[in-house]
């Protein structure tokens, strides 16, 4: 088990440069999942010129019907939750049950798959020193959390005052992760943009080799107040969750140390990550409650669906898509990411 901590330096190129440094020492994760469809490999007309005639036919030749996330720059995917009017998940319907809207204008579903999938997780703790009176029972809650994955699926430690820590890096051996969650110590204050902004790189190195290999990604991050000393601002890291395939789940408890403003800004923030990703954000009071919100978000995780479909949008322009998901049943709610960036030439 290795602990790597990141540091920021002052000035946005700085920033970046931080969080390349980071992927250069980073050896490749344990495990592979899906990447933003309309960030898809290129069509077989943008490789290099071939002699004339004798490569055109392998070009054509390329599958174009396997299961897999990235089957076109025009694909979009999605992670899909369907509950009713008691909350409870639903997991029996099927593709015919589906209406999928990019901007108003219906698509048709080609890609459809309610199996569990396996998870890449990035399981991030708030450590700052307001987080101390409550720092043992999250450590206990999180652990819980961990030990509800399935054994395929593969999660990294992440905590986060004023810097950043990978306490363990992506594995599906649970001592790793629960040692790694038992080594937090409060300290600090609070970078929380820093903090998502790194596990969405981290995440962003796991992909899939095959269509066998196709994980769902998520975020689960847990912090108790304003972001005080990030130097990724909260628009950047939320362009960034938005072009990725990743769904974030917040929790919020509010510190002991947070005035009147502090936590409505925070709770603002902790929402529109959640919101836009397709995930939820949860606001407990007190650190009691988190052993069920862990257990409510690895039920979620284990109940979705995945949706494909081409956007009938031809333009290549990269303007912001919105995406609306319904079901047939009127008594059931759909929800996933709120939409996502056409591709551009």
């Amino acid at each position: 088990m290795r602990r790597r901590r990141v540091g920021f330096a002052l000035g946005a190129v700085a920033v970046l440069t931080a969080a390349g440094l980071l992927g250069a020492q980073a050896p490749p994760p344990g495990g592979s999942g899906p990447a933003a469809a309309p960030q898809g490999p290129p069509p077989a007309a943008s490789t290099p010129a071939p002699p004339p005639a004798p490569s055109a036919p392998a070009a054509a030749s390329q599958p174009t019907q396997r299961p897999s996330f990235r089957g076109g720059v025009d694909v979009v995917s999605l992670n899909v939750t369907v509950t009713d009017q008691s909350r409870n998940y639903v997991t029996s319907l099927e593709q015919g049950d589906f209406v999928v809207f990019e901007d108003g204008v219906k698509q048709d579903v080609t890609y459809f798959n309610k199996a569990q999938l396996p998870i890449a997780l990035s399981l991030l703790i708030d450590t700052s020193a307001s987080m101390e009176d409550k720092l043992r029972l999250a450590q206990e809650a999180a652990i819980g959390f961990v030990r509800r994955l399935k054994p395929d699926d593969i999660a990294q430690i992440i905590d986060f005052d004023n810097r950043v820590s990978i306490l363990q890096q992506f594995t599906s051996e649970r001592p790793a992760l629960e040692t790694a969650i038992r080594q937090t110590v409060p300290n600090g204050s609070t970078s929380l943009h820093n903090a998502i902004y790194i596990s969405l790189k981290e995440l962003k190195k796991v992909r899939a080799t095959t269509s066998g290999d196709v994980r769902r990604q998520a975020i689960v991050v847990l912090s108790d107040g304003e972001d005080t000393s990030s130097l990724v601002p909260f628009e950047e890291v939320l362009d960034l969750a938005k072009r990725s395939e990743v769904i974030v789940y917040t929790i919020g408890i509010r510190g002991r140390d947070l005035g009147a403003r502090g936590f409505p800004e925070a709770e603002f923030v902790l929402k529109q990550f959640a919101q836009e990703t397709g995930g939820r954000a949860f606001f407990p009071t007190g650190a009691t409650e988190l052993d069920a919100i862990y257990a409510q978000i690895a039920d979620e995780l284990a109940s979705q669906y995945a949706l494909a479909y081409s956007s009938r949008n031809p333009r290549r322009d990269g303007q912001w898509r919105r995406i609306v998901v319904r079901t047939t049943k009127p008594a059931l709610a759909a929800r996933t990411k709120q939409g996502y960036f056409g591709p551009v030439n």
